[in-house]
């Protein structure tokens, strides 16, 4: 008689002969995603500041809709069907991710915008009419910038409340896939978060930040990795003492194919360096390099590179 065996973890050969489907499209979607989500986080933590703010702090606002914007065309470029995108957007559905996910980068557009604008001084908001004029959209820019002054407080908290949203998401998509185990964790969320929540803090560190806002920044920078190794530590003890497909999926990271770039790229050069590099930078009265935000970012970029990777390996 033959036995038919099912397997939970799918990883058959029988049932999935290809488990290899995504491409670089994808981590670099997700790093720019939770980029921008972080971006917007932490742009509006300094504009809820009291007292002045210094000019990269106003302009940066702008950033997420940039940033977001690039993400979604490596998106778009690994579509299988690309003239059915729009299909995403003719329907909401509560229980499903992607649902979500694809009205958070729509909402995102007009508030961190929005936001943006609210946050500008008077000179500069008249730059930014005077250029939306030469498209004759002067008249649409000084509405939205008069909307955007006198909402400025709820566009903030909408802005970050975006920002976590779409945060949340860029790991969600992963941990929703629950037939790949390495991804089959409640925790990918949270860590995607706090992990773009880093990098867009140490994006804004590579700009003219005022003083008070840098150290400010940089604070928040060091809570947020903190949090994340306490993740990653998290993520890798639950996968490790779950089921055997869980522990072959944390091996991977643990002793197998992908631990050396793990290790390297993410933990020792994208969180533990940086740390480091901080603490003697208080410690020693060092002037502020942007070689600790550069790691970050490239160790930042390397988790969702390693995790998309080793998920399908």
């Amino acid at each position: 008689m033959a036995m038919h065996e099912i397997d939970l973890a799918r990883h058959s050969p029988l049932l999935d002969p290809a488990l290899h489907v995504w491409g670089w499209e994808i981590p670099v979607y997700l790093f720019l995603g939770g980029l921008a989500a972080g971006t917007m986080i932490v742009g509006s933590l300094l504009a809820a500041r009291a007292g002045p703010r210094s000019a990269a702090a106003r302009w940066l606002l702008f950033a997420p809709a940039a940033l977001l914007s690039l993400g979604m065309l490596a998106l778009f470029l690994d579509l299988s069907r690309k003239a059915h995108v729009w299909r995403f957007y003719l329907a909401f559905r509560a229980t499903s991710p992607m649902s979500w996910g694809a009205w958070i980068l729509l909402a995102v557009y007009p508030v961190s915008l929005l936001a943006a604008l609210a946050g500008l001084e008077d000179g500069e908001a008249s730059r930014v009419e005077a250029l939306l004029a030469r498209a004759r959209l002067g008249g649409v820019a000084r509405a939205a910038r008069a909307l955007a002054v006198d909402r400025a407080a709820c566009l903030r908290r909408a802005n970050t409340a975006l920002g976590i949203g779409l945060g949340v998401y860029t790991g969600v998509l992963l941990s929703t896939l629950g037939a790949r185990a390495l991804w089959a964790s409640a925790l990918l969320g949270p860590l995607f978060l706090v992990s773009g929540a880093s990098t867009g803090a140490a994006f804004l560190l590579l700009f003219r930040l005022a003083e008070d806002e840098r150290h400010a920044v940089e604070r928040w920078d060091r809570l947020a990795m903190g949090v994340e190794l306490a993740l990653l530590a998290l993520f890798l003890v639950g996968l490790s003492t779950a089921g055997e497909g869980s522990r072959q999926a944390a091996a991977l990271l643990l002793g197998g194919r992908f631990t050396a770039q793990f290790w390297t790229l993410v933990v020792l050069g994208g969180l533990l360096a940086p740390l480091l590099l901080g603490a003697l930078q208080g410690r020693l009265a060092l002037r502020a390099t942007a070689v600790a935000p550069v790691l970050v970012l490239a160790g930042g970029f390397a988790l969702r590179w390693i995790l998309v990777a080793a998920g399908q390996a």
